[in-house]
């Protein structure tokens, strides 16, 4: 019986290979044998045994589901399971299988080579995701449209640019992810309580000798377990990104509203279904499902940050909770970062909407180009701060353009011709630095 969504709807196979019961005992598997081959080269057990180790430490051999019997029914504890089963292959080499290791040597290494394959994925990801938004702000770096503030019009800008902001923050949060690899990309083998006296005058060696086996850094010292401000790190950038994702896409539902439609999700108007008695509608339901899965997403932030207050060196409070909030997470952000992605380079653009809506203002979203230009001109900026804005709300009374009001004003037309009023007035002539911008950004400057 299926349960979590997790298993029948959200989430990629890729990702969910990677945090599969599987992988995650293929891992334990591989610690395990990188311990015996640092044990045979620290000359503490017979070469033959760590190649006994190593050949049958495999899950072609080691079935998940039977360690999770013999745990169930026998040692009620996972590693011991894992290592009841992983001897019987192994003959005499058995009694070397865990040499000198406890549980979360194993464990918390293991989950570290998981992340590694995880975060390599994400990192991906957020490239091409990356790449979507500057080549589709490329595209867009001269498309005009209205900025807006408290939902209200305010200047005109470029959706080219609103894209290039996207982009940049994409591009930290690839900065941040990548600073943070090789602090999450750890593991450790010290044995109990962190000390390494199960692992004799080699310990330092040892470990030095599994991590570097296994492509992983050393988490120097610790108690018994890797310290969870590397997990609680992690799982911060992870629902940072699920929040500017959720922005991202809560900007396409916005500009697809009826009333604005300057943007929308593509629709396969072939065969896709809006509303299953509306049949009208073409709803934004990708945006949405992204807003709904960073939400959830998000949640697990609490649990991982109690995770970290664990009594003396250890105990077992973090285990259960990590089993779901390090899958969840991982799972989540790629499937959403993937949607975004989809979203971003399938997303249909109206540019003859975003003109019209700058024209339902009838001016008025010129009133800073006009100010400034005042200002330019040597009117005191204050003075003509509340020229523009009496003269805006005389137009918004009487529904008039604003060029109707200012071009009457005395004022005014003491600084500025009617003729450069006009210009002034023009939305193409007041965007600054907007394309020059996206270009940068482009260029990765």
């Amino acid at each position: 019986m299926l349960v979590c969504p997790l298993d029948y709807r959200y989430g990629r196979e890729e990702m969910k290979s990677i945090l599969s019961k599987e992988n995650k005992t293929q891992k334990l598997l591989d610690v395990e044998a990188a311990l015996a081959r640092a044990h045979a080269r620290a000359g503490n057990i017979p070469e033959e045994a760590a190649e006994t180790i190593t050949k049958n430490a495999t899950t072609e051999k080691v079935d998940w589901e039977e360690v999770e019997r013999v745990e169930r029914e026998e040692t009620k504890h996972d590693i011991m399971a894992l290592v009841k089963v992983l001897g019987r292959y192994c003959g005499d080499a058995e009694k070397y299988i865990h040499f000198g290791a406890t549980s979360n040597d194993i464990i918390d290494t293991g989950m570290a080579l998981q992340l590694k394959e995880a975060l390599e994925v994400i990192i991906d990801d957020l490239e091409s995701l990356r790449n979507t938004l500057a080549e589709r702000a490329e595209e867009h770096k001269d498309t005009v449209m209205i900025g807006r503030t408290h939902g209200q019009h305010g200047v005109p800008m470029t959706f080219g640019l609103k894209l290039a902001v996207y982009t940049k923050e994409v591009d930290r949060h690839l900065e941040r992810i990548k600073e943070a690899y090789n602090r999450v990309t750890v593991g450790k083998m010290s044995g109990a309580i962190g000390t390494g006296a199960s692992l004799g005058d080699d310990a330092k060696e040892i470990q030095k000798m599994v991590m570097d086996d296994l492509g992983l850094g050393i988490d120097e010292a610790t108690g018994q377990i890797v310290g969870r401000d590397r997990y609680t790190e992690l799982v911060s950038h992870i629902c940072n990104i699920s929040a500017s994702l959720q922005k991202f896409a809560t900007e396409i539902r916005n500009l697809q509203r009826p009333e604005i439609m300057e943007a929308a999700e593509s629709f396969e108007e072939e065969k896709q279904v809006g509303s299953s008695t509306m049949a009208h509608k073409k709803n934004p339901i990708l945006a949405e499902n992204i807003c709904g899965l960073a939400r959830t997403l998000r949640g697990f932030m609490g649990p991982t940050f109690e995770n970290m207050v664990l009594w003396h060196e250890r105990d077992l409070t973090n285990s259960s909770s990590e089993r779901i909030t390090l899958s969840h997470t991982l799972v989540l952000i790629d499937d959403i970062i993937a949607k975004t992605d989809k979203l971003f380079r399938d997303l249909e653009v109206f540019p003859e909407n975003m003109k019209d809506n700058i024209e339902l203002s009838q001016g008025l979203v010129m009133g800073e180009a006009v100010m400034m230009k005042l200002a330019e001109k040597g009117m005191s900026r204050q003075e003509a701060h509340e020229l523009v804005r009496e003269s805006s709300m005389q137009a918004r009374a009487e529904e008039i353009p604003l060029i109707d009001v200012l071009k009457d004003k005395e004022k005014v037309i003491e600084y500025i011709s009617q003729e450069k009023l006009k210009e002034t007035l023009d939305p193409e002539s007041y965007l600054g630095r907007s394309k020059e911008i996206v270009e940068e950004v482009i260029r990765g400057e």
